[in-house]
């Protein structure tokens, strides 16, 4: 574990990314902008795997190879094998992309403890088990890597009702700072992307553009879209992104800029029954 490995800007580690929760959204826009970057791209999906199949096609589509697994991470010891089932499918390992996450809208003094640990099971311990292999044969290969992993605006702002996730995804920033640390000597960076609202289908929306105006307490004034988010992944996962490790980078619109700023414009307590 010794010894240093010198700054790598170049594509020495494997062009093979794994990107988890790949069947639609910030993960299918992810997989076809890596593909789009010379990547080959193992996808994977909890419950969607027609979804899966169609991200895997765009992949194809674009001259590169893709394999699909599904991946429970509720159940995150079982679901971390997937990462070596990727790899060895398709010959190395270079960028993962921890993207598959759910959340709750219950108040923290009704939700029950199994939903909580649910929720931290597959937005906590399913990144670092996955993280953990991941790395292990980074270092094995000896030629660097990159993990990213999507964290939320909620890494750093709360949310009522959203009690574990907020917490799992703040958990999951520290653990990438101290990744980071520990996996620099290697060569392997780690960083997280932090969106606020997406138009994917995990935020009630559609996979297309978001309409302008339609969200007047954004700087930006509407909601991102997922190629977006999908751009500041694959700059990290990039060698010209070898000298970043352990930043969290917001893709928001300038939403985390209105804390102080919404808060003396709002006149009624309505969010707080939110």
């Amino acid at each position: 574990m010794g010894g240093t490995v010198a700054p790598i800007s170049r594509f020495d580690y494997d062009k093979v990314a794994i990107v988890t929760g790949g069947d639609s959204g910030i993960g299918r826009a992810t997989a076809v902008t890596l593909a789009a970057q010379g990547f080959d791209v193992g996808v994977t999906y909890h419950r969607d795997e027609k979804g899966a199949r169609e991200t895997a096609e765009q992949v194809e589509v674009r001259g590169r190879r893709a394999a699909v697994r599904r991946h429970d991470l509720t159940d995150p010891v079982a679901a971390a094998e997937v990462i070596d089932e990727l790899a060895d499918e398709l010959g190395g390992l270079g960028v993962l992309v921890n993207n598959a996450g759910t959340g709750t809208a219950e108040p923290l003094l009704e939700i029950d403890y199994d939903r909580w640990r649910s929720v931290l099971a597959v937005d906590l311990d399913g990144p670092f088990l996955c993280s953990q292999r991941a790395a292990r044969r980074m270092i094995e290969r000896g030629a660097g890597g990159r993990i990213v992993n999507v964290t939320s605006v909620h890494e750093e702002y709360p949310r009522l009702g959203a009690g574990p996730y907020c917490a799992a995804k703040g958990g999951l920033r520290m653990l990438s700072r101290t990744l980071a640390m520990e996996l620099a000597r290697h060569g392997i960076t780690v960083n997280t992307v932090a969106p606020g609202e997406i138009a994917t289908p995990m935020t009630g929306q559609e996979d297309q553009p978001p309409r302008p105006d339609t969200r007047p307490g954004y700087p930006l004034g509407r909601p991102g879209d997922a190629r977006e988010v999908a751009a500041v992944i694959a700059f990290l996962a990039g060698p010209t992104a070898s000298y970043v490790t352990g930043a969290s980078l917001f893709v928001d619109g300038g939403l985390g800029l209105m804390g102080p700023q919404a808060a003396g414009d709002i006149d009624k307590d309505i969010w707080a029954s939110a």
